[in-house]
């Protein structure tokens, strides 16, 4: 039944979204943030977090897949995966798609978040949870990548919220730095930047932050509904400029080897290439 019980998203000052709600499940302060969970009329159940949306139900496929399957086929040898937030599991599901990946480690600072998402959105990480090659922490990942060895991970994986709050800190010269110590030889690290026709200063200051530490900086991009303002812009920072260039059929086949073809609903090889090529009001801002 219809309501007339609305939340209105709160990232812009100027300019937002709302969303009719049929129930509420969870509204909840943790030590971090303030934590939403509602039902809505049209997208499914909602996460969010200090009044910006996270994850819908309905739309959380999009952000996943981008986020996880282009770094890993583009490295195309990952096998140790870390992943910083993401405290839904989308990421850690996706991750784990891989028959190739022999072991994630997800680090998220607000165990709250883990235990609202496995309680009220359990379709988003379905059977990540028990994987034998998952390690889920509940900690700060500033002081993971800080302590982790050198060369421990090939491929790093940030789901943040934005760069204010708890998010800031993953923003950083010192975590893109750390980042590349314990990355492997040929690793990278990716992140969200914002949607870059409202926060084009996101993208720029942690594009000319993550330039500090790595050889090759860029962006690619992803549609996503309930992000609004247009395309979602990813982060790129790897330490060989080769990954970003690798041919389709080559993308196509190392999908299939590791056993992500025909699980996916927004990534496709061509996608993955067509990703890089940005808009030029999203390329004036790379470095």
């Amino acid at each position: 039944m219809a309501t007339d019980s609305w939340v209105n998203e709160t990232l812009y000052a100027a300019w937002g979204q709302r969303f009719r709600v049929k129930r509420e499940l969870a509204r909840v302060r943790s030590d971090f943030q303030d934590i939403m969970v509602f039902e809505s009329e049209s997208h499914g159940r909602v996460m969010l977090l200090d009044g910006v949306v996270q994850i819908t139900e309905a739309d959380e496929f999009v952000y996943q897949e981008m986020l996880t399957h282009v770094p890993l086929l583009a490295h195309g040898a990952a096998k140790r995966v870390l992943i910083i937030g993401a405290g839904d599991g989308g990421v850690l599901k996706r991750v784990l798609q891989h028959s190739t990946v022999e072991q994630a480690v997800m680090v998220e600072i607000d165990g709250e978040v883990i235990r609202l998402a496995k309680e009220h959105l359990p379709g988003i990480a379905g059977d990540a949870w028990v994987d034998p090659r998952a390690e889920v922490i509940v900690g700060d990942g500033i002081d993971y990548v800080r302590q982790a060895a050198a060369a421990s991970f090939d491929v790093v994986i940030v789901d943040s919220t934005d760069p204010i709050g708890v998010g800031e800190v993953l923003f950083t010269d010192e975590f893109y730095a750390n980042c590349a110590r314990l990355l492997s030889d040929r690793g990278l690290v990716v992140n969200q930047c914002g949607v870059p026709f409202m926060q084009a200063d996101e993208l720029r200051e942690t594009s000319l932050r993550r330039a500090k530490a790595f050889a090759d900086v860029f962006a690619y991009v992803a549609a996503v509904p309930t992000y609004v303002g247009g395309f979602m812009t990813l982060g790129w920072a790897a330490k060989d400029a080769t990954l970003r260039s690798v041919p389709l059929a080559e993308i196509r086949a190392r999908a299939a080897a590791a056993g992500v073809l025909g699980l996916t609903r927004y990534w496709t090889p061509e996608i993955h290439l067509g990703a890089f090529n940005l808009p030029p009001y999203i390329a004036e801002h790379l470095p």
